[in-house]
């Protein structure tokens, strides 16, 4: 009686095990496919926003082939209503020709940020250039045509250097947002991490009274990071903990050859999203 008790017994332990490798396993699943959801809808949005950049520039194109013909056919007729006609067309011109280049740029920058590569983008974007490099002799040739029939272009110079004058301000403060933009975004990628002895973090305020991180802590004691960059922490120690609140699926604390423990942060975005600094307690 005694022996079926206990057999009894240790089925009912063996199940309860494997039900909780069971559920660990199952987590670890969930969140490789929460993982691989949110890089599949960046890389979407990625491809959304680029998408719609090509058709501004197509439709930019559009519009400035328009405007030749309308200064094609009205080169050909006389008075001030058609003169009047030709500046306003190679006006809008000029000006749908400069937010192309923009669209353009924006387009390459976004290629070169972008974690969507391709040959076929690259191919469009090199073509979008050279259509870009087309039209610029295509304008420049329909103003030596102007020029050769005495149209009077002296306003339309001046509005166009005015114009360009507009621009180039327009590009300063463009250049300004982006300078603020990298800056932003490279704050936000920021991160400090710090290990030492027992004695050591409390020497730096970092631990006190087994809390971690209170408001007087040595923040120059920590080492700044790129947490896009720098996944792979050598911690030089036999013995290592780490005392900050990060998810324990996003790294693992593994020994090298010398028993030596290195922390590897295998999802930088879950590690970090609940504090962006790490503290590990080594002996």
């Amino acid at each position: 009686m005694k022996k079926i008790v206990f057999v009894a017994v240790s089925l009912l332990m063996l199940t309860a095990c494997t039900q909780k490798k069971g559920d660990a396993q199952n987590e670890a699943l969930q969140h490789q496919r929460d993982s691989l959801t949110r890089i599949i809808e960046q890389k979407d949005n990625e491809i959304e926003d680029m998408m719609g950049t090509m058709n501004d520039i197509e439709e930019g194109f559009r519009a400035i082939n328009e405007a030749e013909q309308r200064v094609t056919i009205a080169k050909d007729g006389e008075g001030s209503t058609s003169a009047e006609r030709i500046r306003e067309n190679m006006t809008f011109i000029q000006s749908q020709m400069q937010q192309n280049r923009e669209l353009i740029n924006k387009l390459r920058a976004q290629l070169r940020q972008s974690s969507v590569k391709g040959d076929q983008l690259r191919r469009t974007l090199d073509n979008l250039t050279r259509q870009m490099e087309e039209k610029d002799a295509q304008i420049s040739q329909l103003r030596a045509e102007l020029e050769a029939k005495d149209v009077q272009i002296g306003e339309l110079n001046t509005q166009v250097s005015n114009l360009n004058s507009n621009v180039s301000h327009l590009q300063e403060e463009t250049t300004q947002k982006s300078q603020t933009i990298s800056s932003q975004d490279k704050q936000l990628n920021t991160a400090w991490f710090v290990y030492g002895t027992k004695k050591e973090l409390k020497s730096q305020r970092i631990l006190e009274d087994g809390k971690v991180l209170r408001s007087n802590f040595n923040h120059d004691y920590f080492t700044k990071i790129d947490i896009r960059v720098d996944k792979e922490i050598r911690l030089y120690s036999r013995s290592a903990k780490v005392l900050t609140s990060h998810p324990q699926s996003s790294y693992t604390l593994q020994q090298d050859a010398n028993k030596q423990y290195i922390l590897r942060i295998t999802n930088p975005q879950l590690f970090w999203s609940t504090s962006k600094y790490l503290v590990v307690l080594v002996k």
